[in-house]
């Protein structure tokens, strides 16, 4: 008899991610694990209905072997907060289908994107990797965190979508941009003590922290981010630059040459102190945080994810 894949699972469902489209993915996952059963010991689908349900059902997951989580980063980044009030020894592997507008992380692990069967057949298949997570004061964050006009964004196009814009994906990210702007013209003051060791004393436009390589859907701010290796990758800029030159940078950034700006600096950090001088735009995974005050920490190794058999990392 064969031993089954994933175990006792449970499938956390945002049936209105994707402008609806889980709800019918959710249907497809359902059906099936029905006509699989040696896939698991058994499930359970539970579906959210409101911002938080996610968080609470994985924190009372610790029963389980495998979490699937069906939606988009901000289901993801909830699923992983809740995984964390587990103990590691109870707690379970994390799969994904992804069903959303970025769907940043999916793209670190992947994974096929709004496309359930194809995203179901890698859970089947792929293998089970551990993988670094960030922590920011008390929230977790899995691909990027992030101060600045990125952020405000992030929670420009989370307002819209909430309001029924129809753009997605790229449309959405750059449209917000272009509206945005001139927010960027003075930028935010920071210190900034990297390691113990470095510190930074600059007025940043941006200020990215990363595990895996993209946010806006697919924008590679962190190009060379390795999501396992112990490491935060860091994307700043090292003088305000003008509207024209952000401009510039954010078409450079899809493909990931603003890094070769002089306007633009990376590094490399395991933890980071950070002061702002007045409130600042902050996104988690692009769930808005707040504050002037951060401790970001990262945490090696802290996930098991499935990953897609073909992932190159």
């Amino acid at each position: 008899m064969p031993i089954p894949r994933l175990g006792r699972t449970l499938v956390i469902a945002n049936p209105a991610s994707h402008s609806g489209k889980g709800a019918a993915a959710t249907d497809f996952v359902e059906r099936f694990l029905n006509s699989f059963e040696s896939a698991t010991e058994g499930y359970t689908i539970q579906r959210t209905t409101a911002m938080g349900d996610a968080r609470i059902m994985a924190a009372a997951a610790s029963k389980y072997q495998t979490v699937i989580a069906l939606g988009g980063d901000g289901v993801i980044h909830e699923i992983v907060n809740g995984l964390m009030d587990i103990p590691t020894q109870k707690r379970p592997v994390l799969g994904i289908i992804p069903m959303g507008t970025g769907n940043d992380y999916a793209r670190t692990l992947g994974l096929a994107r709004n496309a359930p069967e194809a995203a179901l057949g890698q859970i089947m298949q792929g293998p089970v990797r551990k993988i670094d997570l960030g922590k920011v004061n008390n929230e977790y964050f899995m691909q990027t965190l992030s101060f600045g006009i990125d952020a405000a964004i992030a929670h420009d196009t989370t307002a819209r979508r909430s309001q029924g814009d129809t753009q997605e994906g790229t449309a959405l990210f750059v449209t917000s941009s272009i509206k945005l702007l001139s927010k960027a013209q003075k930028g935010w003051h920071i210190l900034a003590t990297v390691d113990d060791t470095t510190a930074l004393d600059l007025q940043e436009i941006i200020f990215a922290i990363n595990i895996g390589p993209t946010y806006g859907a697919g924008f590679k701010i962190c190009p060379a981010a390795i999501p396992n290796d112990g490491l935060f990758d860091v994307c700043y800029n090292v003088r305000v630059p003008t509207i024209p030159t952000i401009l510039r940078l954010l078409g450079m950034m899809r493909a990931g040459l603003h890094t070769t700006s002089r306007v633009i600096n990376t590094m490399r950090a395991k933890k980071l102190h950070i002061e702002f001088d007045e409130d600042v735009p902050v996104q988690a995974d692009g769930e808005e945080l707040d504050g002037r005050i951060f401790d970001v920490e990262l945490l090696p190794d802290e996930l098991q994810v499935i990953t897609s058999p073909s992932c190159s990392w």
